[in-house]
């Protein structure tokens, strides 16, 4: 399609930019949707700004992405890291940076695509001025957040009000799966008529299976391990420390059951701030290195930090078996990217997981916070090896099958199509309802 024809899309999206290294704190599964989703946007006539908050003095105001796909780097505050928690302040100002980006550029939208709560607000705020239609996808939801963690959730206060109000106002939600729509139904009310479930997906080209021996190679770890692989932020809420406990307990079952087998457990843990693994950085690390030497496994657990996407593959495929049980997870990637790399995967019982990871077929499912349930799948599959071959084979072929970027493209650019339509009538004095035109495509 010509540039001059092609709908534009402005994605908001403040704290989570594709700029950004993944693994660290607040760079994560957001980060990889904006930038997967804009790129295979293009391929059904759709062209695409991301809009971000700028951290950083070494960074352009605007960034050729891909084709048809730019970052461009709005200034609200002070210009450096800030939490995303920290940011909520500054959005009136990123409002305001985009406006006047609009008035000096002479650029124009067609329709937002909003991430996350804040700018879910901002995409509100505009929508008023601009008269754009908006569709929106939180990524996290603050009830179920504040359930989970308590006292512990730094949200903003004005968090859940504001996520209602994006409920109320904007054209569309995407969910990302059952559990996230029905979030938004019955903890939250929205019009049902309005949530689409779309899932997410993982880049079965950058996650592949490699040989397990060139990965180990690559790695530094001996062929005949049994290696347990965490890929992922450090953060307590992804309980890595249930991660480490759960080994700890399967190698004292082996000490009792097959001693010949202990030295052969190792635990692999990719993630944190800096590309050396490093406490200070990330205390999440000195926390799991104290848990590992107090429970007397520290030689079996190896730290390394944070690496990108292009090498990842060889860190999954250097497992047997890839890990990953939080406490709660609205959709997570980590599990697909296992998967992808041709491995089976135990996720904690919780949220996406519970959606993209298929039971006793693909992996395992188990209790969060139940190393003792971790254990035992972890001795199943160090009994079984021929079990981990199986599973890395089916979840590979699953993962083609119903979880590519490529179909999440597809599927949002048709949910544009309807939206836009809706819009284009209601101009004309016309508008369909929301339930005729959405029954009208299948989304997923």
């Amino acid at each position: 399609m010509d540039q001059d024809q092609a709908m534009r899309v402005a994605f908001f999206s403040e704290h989570a930019s594709p700029l950004a290294l993944r693994g660290g704190e607040d760079a994560g599964g957001q980060n990889v949707y904006v930038d997967e989703v804009s790129r295979n946007l293009v391929a059904h006539g759709y062209r695409v700004d991301i809009f971000t908050r700028r951290s950083s003095d070494d960074v352009p105001f605007i960034v050729d992405w891909a084709t048809d796909v730019r970052v461009i780097n709005l200034t609200a505050g002070p210009i450096e890291f800030l939490l995303k928690d920290a940011i909520w302040p500054y959005m009136p100002a990123f409002c305001a940076a985009f406006l006047q980006f609009v008035d000096q550029s002479g650029e124009h939208y067609d329709l937002i695509h909003s991430n996350f709560w804040m700018s879910g607000w901002a995409a509100c705020e505009v929508r008023r001025q601009l008269n754009l239609p908006v569709v929106h996808i939180f990524h996290a939801m603050g009830k179920t957040k504040r359930r989970h963690q308590g006292d512990d959730d730094t949200s903003p206060d004005e968090r859940i009000q504001i996520e209602m109000q994006v409920i109320r106002e904007v054209d569309r939600l995407i969910a990302q799966c059952p559990s996230e729509e029905r979030e938004l139904l019955n903890d939250y009310g929205a019009d049902s008529r309005k949530v689409v479930v779309i899932p997410s997906a993982v880049n079965g080209d950058v996650f592949h299976p490699v040989s397990r021996s060139e990965a180990r190679r690559l790695v530094g770890l001996a062929e005949d391990n049994f290696v347990v692989v965490y890929v992922g932020r450090m953060l307590p809420r992804k309980d890595v420390r249930n991660v480490v406990r759960g080994v700890a307990a399967l190698i004292k079952r082996c000490r009792v059951r097959n001693p010949e087998m202990v030295l052969r457990i190792k635990l692999l843990l990719v993630g944190g701030e800096t590309e050396q693994p490093d406490p200070v950085q990330t205390p999440e690390i000195g926390v799991l290195q104290h848990m590992a030497a107090e429970l007397d496994i520290a030689e079996h657990v190896r730290f390394v930090g944070k690496r990108q996407q292009d090498i990842l593959s060889y860190y999954y495929g250097a497992g047997d078996v890839a890990v990953t049980t939080p406490w709660y997870e609205p959709f997570g990637l980590t599990p697909l990217e296992g998967m992808a790399c041709g491995r089976p995967v135990i996720g904690s019982a919780v949220g996406g997981i519970t959606y993209t990871l298929a039971d006793g077929v693909t992996g395992f499912l188990v209790p969060p916070r139940d190393p003792a349930a971790l254990a035992q799948r972890l001795y199943q599959l160090l009994m079984h090896p021929e079990m981990c071959i199986q599973m890395g084979k089916v979840a590979r072929a699953r993962v083609e099958q119903e979880f590519t970027w490529s179909t999440v493209g597809l599927r949002t650019a048709g949910l544009y199509d309807q939206v836009l339509a809706e819009w284009c009538a209601s101009a004309r004095g016309m508008r369909p309802s929301i339930a005729s035109s959405a029954s009208s495509v299948k989304l997923y």
